[in-house]
């Protein structure tokens, strides 16, 4: 299975990346950081690539498409895991972070798609999209309106794209609280918070049941992954979702 992983240099992606490569895959590993995604590919497997890819440029995001589809003979998945999500109350959110969120969790995910459509439609291949419970499943996150209304509109992307090209199976994949990786695979989707608003918000989305208090392992997703890009294209697989399983009260 020739698979690309779109923000493989951390994270849940460095992790999916790594993961399907172990699991036989032949992987290309796409993000901006070089030298990050060159250990990720040592870790995935001796065949697996390392291609630098900046999701907001549209001339990388072809690019490196174009690199990973002629290293690996064509493409039969596409797996898009980056996300940025700034914290701050919606009114004191500027242009430029709207601007970012979007050009990272939506319009990357477009200009990458559009890039490898004639190799998954040659291919009658997948392309899996992560996204998230607090888009999909549970009211908007206080704090978090940028990345939610971003993630949002991915879902509406990913229907967008399966109603012009039903000859490729899109999926959403809907992930809830999920334990990050050690080293260059934990998450940085907190960095740059601040911890005095963080401090804030976070007890009032556990009052409202936005936080399960559980963390579902890595691995599990990388099996969700994995088993979906596996299946065949007769089959729709349009949203699977996955979150922890709650805990036993004591």
């Amino acid at each position: 299975m020739r698979t690309v992983v779109v923000g493989a240099s951390s994270g849940i992606g460095r992790c999916i990346g790594i993961g399907l490569g172990r699991r036989g895959a032949r992987v290309a590993l796409l993000a901006r950081r070089l030298e990050r995604l060159e250990r990720a590919a040592r870790e995935a497997g001796s065949d697996a690539l390392a291609i630098p890819c900046d999701v907001t440029d549209p001339g990388s995001c072809r690019t490196a498409i174009d690199a990973a589809a002629s290293e690996l003979g064509g493409i039969d998945a596409l797996v898009y895991a980056p996300a940025i999500g700034p914290l701050a109350r919606l009114v004191d959110l500027d242009a430029d972070t709207w601007r970012r969120a979007f050009d990272t969790n939506v319009i990357g995910a477009a200009l990458v798609t559009a890039a490898a459509v004639p190799h998954l439609s040659a291919a009658e291949g997948r392309a899996v999209y992560l996204s998230s419970v607090s888009a999909s499943l549970t009211p908007p996150w206080p704090g978090l309106g940028a990345y939610v209304v971003s993630k949002a509109a991915l879902d509406k992307l990913v229907d967008a794209w399966r109603a012009e090209h039903a000859d490729i199976g899109f999926t959403r994949l809907v992930v809830g609280d999920t334990g990050g990786g050690t080293g260059d695979s934990q998450t940085e989707f907190a960095a740059g918070w601040d911890p005095k608003l963080s401090a804030e918000l976070g007890p009032i989305w556990f009052q409202r049941g936005l936080l399960s208090g559980s963390l579902m392992d890595v691995a599990d997703l990388v099996e969700i992954v994995h088993a979906v890009l596996r299946t065949g294209p007769s089959a729709s697989l349009p949203s699977v979702v996955i979150t922890p399983r709650a805990r036993k009260a004591r």
